[in-house]
């Protein structure tokens, strides 16, 4: 009796945030991350779960950026290291090596819908933001990878790189991560 009561709140407070949602209309939100000295924006639609990095269980024969793989809550989930994917298609002086330690790193698992069982390797979180955070919006370069989204300025000077996780769990050289 006590679990449909619970249910019935759980739903009641979802059907109002909904209706909050619908009323105040589609702003764009992100979670900001660091990854290799560069800052990152992913959409929280597409992002997933977030867990502190302790290992993977590495698997041979993978490129570089692949980690292997880790038991995340009962799942197995792939590791990409970003800065080291993202470093591929980057000029070489612009990629920062990340720290070996890793004392701030977490992995963020991509969220279910997209349907890829992988999370990517962070070197810090830097929280919540959305549109308001930014004084200026450039959009991506011709040359950028098809997954970079939009370009952000903050008041500070800051840039962040807007990422498309589903765009880039698509991407062919994401899902192939065989050396």
């Amino acid at each position: 009796m006590a679990n449909r009561e619970a249910l019935r709140e759980l739903q009641s407070r979802l059907a109002s945030r909904l209706q909050a949602a619908r009323a105040e209309g589609v702003r764009l939100s992100w979670l900001a991350v660091e990854a290799g000295a560069r800052k990152y924006l992913f959409p929280l639609h597409q992002s997933g779960e977030i867990f502190s990095w302790e290992s993977a269980q590495g698997v041979p024969y993978t490129q570089a950026w692949f980690l292997g793989v880790s038991n995340l809550r009962g799942g197995l989930f792939g590791v990409v290291e970003l800065s080291r994917f993202i470093a591929r298609s980057q000029p070489a002086d612009s990629v920062t090596a990340p720290d070996p330690a890793r004392p701030e790193s977490y992995l963020i698992a991509l969220n279910a819908a997209l349907d890829v069982n992988c999370a990517l390797l962070v070197d810090r979180l830097e929280g919540l933001r959305s549109v308001d955070s930014f004084a200026s919006t450039a959009l991506r370069l011709d040359g950028d990878p098809a997954y970079f989204g939009n370009v952000y300025t903050d008041a500070g000077g800051e840039r962040w790189q807007e990422i498309n996780l589903q765009s880039l769990s698509q991407q062919a050289d994401f899902l192939s991560i065989s050396a």
